[in-house]
């Protein structure tokens, strides 16, 4: 759906404003407001039921498709000083203050932690009239994947008496809107999974223009419906099926952003109008489409963006304009770009490609000044609009876009001589971010759903980049939100379909000991230790005995049952890579499961588990984690160890061989420590075993590491390099051909240039104590900056011949060691130059 501004006949007040309400946005996000201790929110809310009603329309459907407008009139003596109220919807709402966009939400949960957003509106308030404007929308059953629902409905709680007369309940009116429509998605445009929610369908002359004005006559419209009191999570008999809890994250960013270039344009060629349309697509003049005509513009941002856009337009009744939103063009000879294909070739090249994708629509009603921007972001590099006049000619005014994503804001920095690296840090920021909103998302074109696999990487690009945690704990908190009896977390949420990965329950135990070892955060991790420990008992009770087969052990073993220590057959989807040789990438398996590659990252999560434990006065269970982990470990050894071969296979038959049972017989020392470096070079140099994706080369890069080899990383960033060659400027979800070009689980760089290559580590819980061992590669110079707890962490190297200078500052309070080819150096707070001859 879209909502209306009033805009100036040249639209330029519009923009001012857009950049005021940007200025806002950004400042709040950012501001105290944030609430994941309850700051800001009467602790008596937080207690009781609440005086405010969930309402909804009286006429309108309570689960099914519809888009709803809610308004309040109140008057004031004076603008107050204080006035902070606590709103919330389902499935989503917008608020307006006095006209003026203010707040989007809610932040995404599930019915039993439902989020209500706190803001102080004073502000946007004075002396006299205001109006409190809201809409809210169910998509049904077209919603996003990641979008919870019970039914329509809106509840705002004032924090105080003050505040109570903006309580919802029926003195609040209502309004249907009927010109909206939903665009179900299209598998032959979008692909097989598309699951981000519908496009929208605007029928100007049905929509009720200004209705978020202080001065619009809402006298016919109705009083709101009065459901169920609203009330917190955890009081006795819950008075609805939302169960509120606070927000715990920041509002997201909005920012002005215009669309850059004008890539063709057809239905009229004649120079003029090429030369009008560059001029429009710059904010310079607007665009007249005249009577029964078709004209198409491709614009290209020349960057994947997530954003809001904003059309303004006069006139043009009858008319109809289509939005197209795409990551990519493609080749005209292109087959549908269903599942994972699709022929994309040169981001950069438009000759001889099309574009496919989602689409809005919007119906003028003939009025003036109208802004149409949809109720959800949109993901896009290019953009296509096409537009068909009837009699009544079209001014486009202007086409603008908000960039929204979470409010990180990037305190790190990685310069060297090499431009390329400088060029995968941007885009891999780039890509950090337009994957993180308020979930971190797989993917924002495709299906904007948070998997624990992708979102462990993602985690601790933030805390390496920003230093901000309070997404990882969002997520940390989310993926226990959706654990089962059993024990597992589910492999994504919020998420309406459940989905389970096992392997992904052991990346969030990953996740929990990766903020501890970098953050510390004892008190917010002590309640998750028990869901860990029931994550863990899934596994241990699938450990499985397996045959002692002569063939298989090169021994006289007389065929019994014997245990083996590795996982049996384990239910569910156990993805581990996207890569050719994994059956829907799921590692090869014996009948009676026996998988190598399973069973060291469960040994891997119990050894993080036992990490966590020790530190947390558990040190019974991390004994016995300890030990269940060893032996796991000796028991992938004995049963998959190739010796001709100096590798561990994927299962006990040794017929498949893989970079990822490798990998992990590393980092969980199943490979002893005295091998890893040639098993390492063994599997960077072997091309016959399966190789690692984009995604599960991050524990590549870990193994690397281990093993003595982290100065070859740069030699490793070849696939990266490609990308860039490929006019990429996100990073894709697999190699060549690829479904979506914005996968954060591909961002890793960003990770390990300051963890490797400047060599930047924690070396204590909390990052208490930091050890640095740079590993430059080819390069001569580097300089970085990573933010830590206490401050921030400073490094400039440069080499000297065979030797190195380094110049590092520490925040006071913060001590270490310093290492650089076998020598160790203390380091201490402050600025300290060490040279290495």
């Amino acid at each position: 759906m879209f909502w209306l501004q009033l805009a100036s006949p040249a639209g330029s007040s519009l923009k001012n404003s857009a950049l005021t309400l940007a200025t806002f946005f950004l400042a709040i996000g950012l501001s105290p407001i944030t609430i994941s201790d309850g700051q800001m929110v009467n602790p008596e809310l937080l207690g009781r039921p609440w005086k405010a009603k969930w309402i909804a329309s009286p006429d309108g459907p309570r689960r099914e498709f519809g888009v709803f407008h809610f308004r309040k009139s109140f008057s004031l003596l004076s603008p107050p000083a204080r006035f902070v109220i606590h709103p919330s919807g389902d499935n989503r709402y917008e608020l307006f203050a006095n006209g003026e966009r203010i707040l989007a939400g809610p932040a995404r949960g599930d019915l039993y932690h439902w989020r209500f957003e706190t803001l102080d509106i004073a502000s946007h308030l004075r002396a006299g009239k205001n109006v409190l404007a809201a809409v809210v929308w169910n998509f049904a059953e077209s919603a996003p994947m990641a979008q919870m629902t019970n039914e329509t409905g809106f509840i705002l709680q004032g924090d105080t008496e003050r505040e109570a007369l903006v309580n919802t309940d029926s003195g609040w009116k209502s309004f249907r809107d009927l010109g909206v429509e939903m665009i179900p998605s299209d598998s032959k445009k979008l692909g097989d999974y598309f699951v981000v929610g519908p496009g929208e369908r605007l029928d100007g002359s049905k929509y009720p223009w200004g209705w978020q004005a202080v001065d619009y006559d809402d006298s016919s419209w109705q009083p709101a419906a009065e459901r169920d009191e609203g009330g917190p999570r955890g009081i006795q008999d819950s008075p609805s099926r939302w169960m509120l809890v606070p927000r715990s994250i920041p509002l997201m960013e909005e920012r002005p952003e215009h669309l850059m270039r004008l890539a063709r344009i057809s239905g009229a060629p004649e120079k003029p109008q090429t030369e009008a349309a560059q001029q429009f697509l710059q904010g310079r003049s607007t665009l007249r489409v005249p009577a029964n005509t078709h004209i198409g513009l491709l614009l290209d941002q020349t960057y994947l963006t997530t954003a809001y856009p904003e059309l303004i337009s006069t006139g043009g009744r009858g008319a109809e304009v289509t939005l197209t939103y795409a990551e990519a063009l493609r080749s005209k000879s292109s087959e549908t770009p269903s599942g994972r294909g699709g022929q994309k070739g040169n981001r950069n090249q438009t000759e001889g490609k099309e574009i496919w994708g989602f689409q809005d629509v919007v119906l003028p009603d003939g009025g003036e000044h109208r802004v149409y921007r949809p109720l959800w972001w949109r993901t896009y590099r290019y953009l296509q609009i096409d537009v068909s006049t009837a009699s009544d000619p079209l001014t486009l005014e202007d086409l603008r876009s908000v960039f929204t994503a979470y409010p990180f804001t990037a305190r790190a920095r990685f310069e060297s001589e090499d431009p390329t690296l400088g060029k995968i840090w941007d885009v891999g920021w780039r890509t950090a971010r337009l994957c993180a909103h308020e979930t971190y998302m797989d993917c924002p074109y495709y299906e904007q759903l948070q998997y624990a696999g992708d979102t462990r990487v993602q985690a601790l690009i933030s805390l390496y980049v920003t230093g901000d945690d309070r997404l990882v704990k969002n997520a940390i908190e989310l993926l226990s939100d959706s654990r089962t009896p059993e024990g597992l977390t589910q492999s994504r949420y919020p998420s309406f379909l459940p989905q389970y990965i096992p392997p992904f329950s052991l990346l969030w135990i990953g996740m929990l000991h990766d903020l501890w070892w970098y953050r510390g955060e004892k008190e917010f991790l002590a309640e998750y230790l028990p869901i860990a420990r029931g994550v863990l008992g899934w596994f241990e009770r699938r450990l499985a005995p397996c045959a002692q087969e002569p063939a298989l052990r090169g021994g006289a073993a007389s065929g019994a049952e014997a245990p083996c220590n590795l996982l049996g057959r384990l239910e569910w989807w156990n993805f581990v890579d996207w890569t050719a040789d994994f059956e829907d990438g799921v590692p090869p398996l014996e009948p009676k499961g026996l998988s190598a590659v399973l069973s060291l990252q469960f040994a891997a999560a119990l050894q993080e588990a036992a990490d966590l434990e020790a530190s947390f006065g558990l040190p019974e269970r991390a004994h016995h984690d300890r030990a269940l982990a060893v032996q796991i470990t000796d028991g992938v050894r004995n049963a998959c160890w190739d010796p001709s071969r100096h590798l561990i296979a994927d299962t006990p038959a040794r017929q498949h061989f893989s970079q990822h049972a490798n990998i992990l017989g590393v980092l969980t020392d199943a490979i002893p420590a005295a091998e890893q470096e040639g098993v390492m070079k063994k599997v960077l140099a072997d091309q016959k075993l399966t190789q690692c994706s984009y995604y599960f080369r991050f524990y590549l890069f870990r193994a690397m590491k281990k093993a003595g080899l982290a100065d070859e990383y740069l030699s490793q960033l070849g696939p990266w390099r490609k990308m860039l060659d490929l006019g990429l400027t996100t990073w894709a979800e697999t190699p060549e051909p690829t479904r979506s070009d914005c996968h954060a689980w591909s961002a890793h760089p960003n990770f390990d240039l300051l963890a490797t290559v400047a060599g930047i580590e924690s070396g204590a819980p909390g990052f208490a104590k930091v050890i640095i061992e740079p590993h430059l590669g080819s390069l001569e110079r580097l300089q970085a900056t990573l933010p830590h707890p206490q401050g921030e962490i400073t490094v400039r190297y440069q080499h000297r011949g065979l030797g190195l200078e380094a110049d590092v500052t520490l925040p006071a309070q913060l001590s270490g060691w310093f290492s650089w080819q076998g020598n160790k150096l203390p380091l201490h707070g402050g600025s300290q130059n060490l040279v290495f001859e």
